[in-house]
């Protein structure tokens, strides 16, 4: 009978480790804000979430796409944010071309790249 309870014991320490491992998922991006400076180029403020599990798979990067795809900018983010969730950072200088009065916000991570939810943001004129 203890063979029987070792087993599902440890089938279930499997499930919760996967559990656990997929939990961090991908990034999602909760919200961002654009400001055009006087010079034309626009700072960004955007806000993550993602479950970081240390050095092995945190979010480490966002990127400022355009609608076709081209990627503007991009911040990276030198650390885990284990105890800092959400969180947000800040990009300037950031050159967006005069045609576009939207741009996509993506969130990237050390495991899974780019995922998640992706933002569709207007700019300010």
């Amino acid at each position: 009978m203890w063979k029987q309870y070792s087993a599902a014991i440890g089938a279930l320490a499997c499930c919760l480790s996967l559990v656990s491992y997929a939990s961090a998922g991908e990034v999602d991006v909760l919200k961002a804000e654009a400001r055009r400076s006087n010079g034309g180029s626009y700072q960004f403020s955007v806000t993550l979430r993602h479950d970081d599990t240390e050095w092995d798979h945190y979010a480490d990067r966002w990127q400022v796409v355009a609608p076709d795809g081209t990627v503007l900018a991009t911040r990276v983010l030198a650390h885990p944010h284990v105890d800092e969730q959400p969180f947000t950072r800040s990009l300037s200088g950031v050159d967006i071309p005069s045609s576009l009065t939207a741009v996509i916000i993506r969130g990237g991570d050390s495991e899974h790249g780019f995922g998640g939810v992706e933002l569709h943001l207007e700019l300010p004129n």
